[in-house]
């Protein structure tokens, strides 16, 4: 029986690895006709997803190549609209209203953001230099000092005070006809191709003018006589107000500062000025309520500026007598003129003949030939 046992094993062991490997055949072979089936029955195959996934992103740079083309397009005419519509808008002050508007805006910001009270910054003295002459308006001919008086007009010191005038417009200036020995410079502001040149006054027609309207009691000279024209804001016959002597400005603190002139055309000084701060002045001779603007133009009339109050009470706003330790010469504005380092230089009007108070936003030279009125730093 033992031999008989023994006999059986091997061939029972033997017979047993046949069926599993059987099976296990069997087996992937099932999986191999399910994975074929599956193959058959599902077109995604590794091809097929291929072919899908390329099909897909076609589909999609379609998509967006047409959204492109049409944001492109609608930004297009919208941009062609707006400037068709910008430059046939209706103009104010050379400029079309919406980037008038534009101005006022940044303006309006710039105030909200610095309240008028930035300091500009200040350098050593070694670093000052004579500034050059830029912009002659107001200054061709040259003031016989002892003739000059500063008209003040809508402060409360008014009747009673001895620098009191009933028509501070009837007070004559007296010029000189010796020429200045200084450059003039030359002003680019303007290109002579602009529409506004022709308006130009021609050579000599300020002397021309002096000379066939000579001032009498009833008649001022003519006014306004650069290419701005006359301002809205000049004042008319018969207006009160002050008329102050050198003498009497320097009752005020003087005061030094070398800061920088900023000049719209792109160039800049650093400048050593010394005067008095308009913010004593305004102090001294205070602005009746209500004022919201101050106005000044040059004792000809031919350049004038506006100003919002807060900036003149600005602490480096000067009132200029001398530059470079030197009093002002004719060509800068002797033998007063204005500094405010956080406006560009065609706000510093040179011999400020009128500081005026007003409630109205005041006219300016250069806001009519199509600048900034604000002309903040």
């Amino acid at each position: 029986m033992a031999e008989e046992n023994q006999n059986r094993s091997p061939g029972g062991f033997g017979e047993l690895q046949d069926t599993d490997s059987d099976e296990s055949r069997r087996a992937k072979e099932k999986l191999a006709r399910r994975a074929e089936d599956a193959t058959a029955e599902n077109p995604l195959s590794a091809e097929g997803r291929s072919h899908s996934s390329d099909d897909q992103v076609s589909e999609e740079s379609r998509i967006r190549t047409r959204r492109s083309f049409l944001v492109a397009g609608v930004a297009a005419g919208a941009g062609y609209g707006f400037y068709y519509w910008s430059q046939h808008a209706r103009e104010s002050e050379m400029q079309p209203e919406p980037l008038r508007e534009a101005f006022d805006s940044n303006a309006a910001l710039s105030r909200f953001l610095l309240r008028d009270r930035v300091l500009a910054p200040t350098y050593p003295l070694s670093r000052a230099e004579a500034l050059r002459v830029n912009g002659v308006a107001g200054v061709k001919r040259p003031l016989i000092i002892e003739s000059y008086r500063l008209q003040v007009v809508g402060s409360t010191r008014g009747l009673g005070d001895p620098a009191y005038s009933a028509d501070v417009t009837g007070w004559e200036y007296l010029y000189s006809d010796a020429k200045a020995h200084e450059d003039p410079g030359r002003d680019t502001k303007i290109d002579p191709k602009l529409a506004s040149a022709p308006r130009m006054a021609p050579a000599g027609a300020l002397d021309q003018a002096m000379a066939r309207e000579g001032r009498t009691e009833q008649r001022r000279p003519r006014r306004g006589l650069e290419e701005a024209g006359e301002s809205r804001s000049t004042l008319g016959p018969g207006t009160s107000g002050l008329l102050l002597t050198l003498q009497d400005l320097q009752k005020l603190p003087r005061h030094e500062l070398v800061t920088q002139f900023k000049c719209v055309e792109g160039w800049s000084q650093v400048v050593h000025w010394a005067g008095f701060r308009m913010m004593d002045f305004l102090e001294l001779y205070p602005p009746v309520p209500g004022t919201r603007y101050v106005y000044m133009e040059t004792p000809d009339g031919d350049y004038y500026t506006g100003y919002d109050l807060e900036v003149c009470r600005h602490p480096q706003t000067l009132l200029v007598t001398e530059m470079m330790g030197a009093p002002l010469t004719q060509l800068h504005g002797a033998p007063l003129r204005l500094h405010m380092p956080t406006k560009y230089g065609y706000k510093q009007i040179k011999r400020i003949g009128l500081i005026a108070y007003t409630r109205d936003k005041p006219d300016d030279y250069w806001t009519r030939l199509g600048y900034d009125w604000y002309a903040g730093l």
